[in-house]
């Protein structure tokens, strides 16, 4: 399943980044290519109608100028005394091949008399004219002239006023594009954070209604493959129950067996080989109760969750493995004489207990003890082992979690199966664990928290606090 996770995990992750990416990056360059294609030709064509605007306004000056005589060359001013914004007026009489019209003390304008009715651009002296010769009805022609950087300049910025409001407008556009495109692609996002936090037993389908039509086909080829999975897991827990079960009854057989032999005249090396017989079957018992416990555990929940006291749950583990914690002279503690009540299944909660509890006398040397502990604020309700073994290494706490894993060196005989039994409990009722020394200072001790949330009590909050009798 966790392959399974990772894998769906990658797959919608790469996705997401370069389909997601490449999408807004191409979007974002077509509007660029196009507002910058858009605006070239809005600007030219804005400076065009300028340039047209203003000839119009040479025309109708040569208009009202027309309607009297000129005799000599007039400068006109179209804004107060600037020379940039000047008009020079004057008659083109045919009998001068060429007209000098003064401009300042250094310079004259020489102007070919010959010019055609309409409008003429021309290099005269060292700068550059616009000039409207109009037809006139008494035979007369004049010449207006207007400087051209000044038309210019008022062409180019007249189109800058144009383009500007449509290329402010463009980064406003992108990133309302990439924006939207985040929008539609939010719901895979959400389909790989949702099957990246799932639990390893959760294998409900993901469903399609929120996805958009081109993901449905592939929310529904994971909800065919999630069952595939379930099925296979639930033929595989199955097996597991049904063979440790069948297993039980044999061994018990042999358990009765075994036990008889020991009332009958053997000698003392038939004795020993006899304890060793009954030995490996009560192993073997345990690993067949402790298989057919973690198949339960990762079955579905058959019965409704209740309020259970915790320190009730502690009695009861302790009822059943106090024989061998005095077998082994391990001394077991309970810290504090207060209850508090927790919402769960009662027989996982006491299958909890009993594995931890289980776990800490075993790997206890003999005349150690365990302490059994229960703490609770606002925010949540933790339940507290302790022994005083060797420990786990922090390198070996995730991997004492693995069924069938055992810490090399430790003495200690057993199935791996406990801790991934608790694990299994834990990840179901929505708990959190963690592995600790009891003695951090000197790195020995093992100290398992298991945290409950307070929405596991009975109101939301923890249960007050009641004297428990000693």
């Amino acid at each position: 399943m966790d392959g399974l996770k990772t894998h769906l995990s990658a797959l919608a992750s790469r996705g997401r980044g370069s389909i997601q990416l490449r999408l807004s990056l191409v979007l974002s360059l077509a509007i660029l290519v196009m507002a910058a294609a858009a605006g070239t030709v809005a600007f030219f064509s804005a400076r065009h109608e300028a340039h047209k605007l203003q000839d119009s306004i040479l025309y109708q000056i040569a208009g009202v100028l027309r309607q009297q005589p000129i005799t000599g060359v007039r400068v006109l001013h179209l804004r107060d005394r600037d020379d940039d914004t000047q008009v020079l007026v004057w008659p083109l009489q045919p009998d001068q091949p060429n007209l000098h019209v003064p401009k300042d003390d250094d310079d004259a304008l020489t102007l070919p008399n010959d010019l055609q009715a309409g409008q003429h651009t021309l290099v005269v002296g060292r700068e550059t004219y616009r000039i409207v010769v109009p037809k006139t009805n008494g035979g007369q022609r004049i010449a207006v002239a207007q400087e051209t950087h000044f038309r210019d300049k008022i062409a180019t910025t007249s189109a800058f006023r144009t383009v500007m409001p449509f290329l402010s407008f463009v980064p406003i556009l992108v990133i309302i594009v990439i924006f939207l495109v985040r929008s539609m692609f939010r719901p895979i996002a959400a389909l790989s954070a949702s099957i990246d936090h799932r639990d390893d037993q959760d294998l409900r389908p993901i469903g399609d209604h929120q996805l958009p039509t081109e993901v449905r086909p592939f929310a529904r080829a994971i909800d065919r493959l999630l069952g595939r999975v379930g099925q296979s897991m639930e033929a595989q827990r199955r097996f597991v129950a049904d063979a440790a079960h069948e297993l039980r009854s044999p061994m018990t057989a042999l358990s009765l067996q075994a036990e008889r032999f020991t009332q009958t005249d053997m000698t003392p090396e038939a004795h020993a080989r006899l304890a060793e017989l009954r030995a490996g079957i009560e192993r073997v018992r345990k690993l067949l109760n402790q298989l057919l416990a973690l198949a339960r555990a990762q079955s579905p929940a058959t019965h409704a969750p209740t309020l259970v006291s915790v320190q009730e749950t502690f009695r009861r583990a302790l009822e059943d493995l106090m024989p061998l914690a005095e077998a082994r002279h391990i001394d077991i503690g309970l810290e504090g004489t207060q209850d508090t009540q927790i919402r769960v299944n009662e027989l996982e909660l006491i299958t909890l207990v009993k594995n931890l509890l289980d776990n800490a006398i075993r790997y206890t040397p003999e005349g150690g003890s365990v302490n059994l502990a229960v703490t609770q604020d606002a925010k949540s309700v933790t339940l507290h082992v302790s022994d005083t073994g060797p420990g786990i290494a922090p390198a070996e706490r995730e991997r004492v979690f693995d069924p069938f894993y055992r810490i090399l060196g430790s003495g200690q005989t057993g199935s791996g199966l406990g801790l991934a039994i608790v694990r299994t409990i834990v990840h179901r009722l929505g708990a959190d664990m963690t592995l600790d020394f009891t003695d951090p200072a000197h790195q020995h001790g093992l100290h398992v928290s298991v945290r409950f949330p307070a929405q596991a009590t009975g109101s939301g909050q923890t249960e007050p606090l009641r004297d428990f009798p000693g």
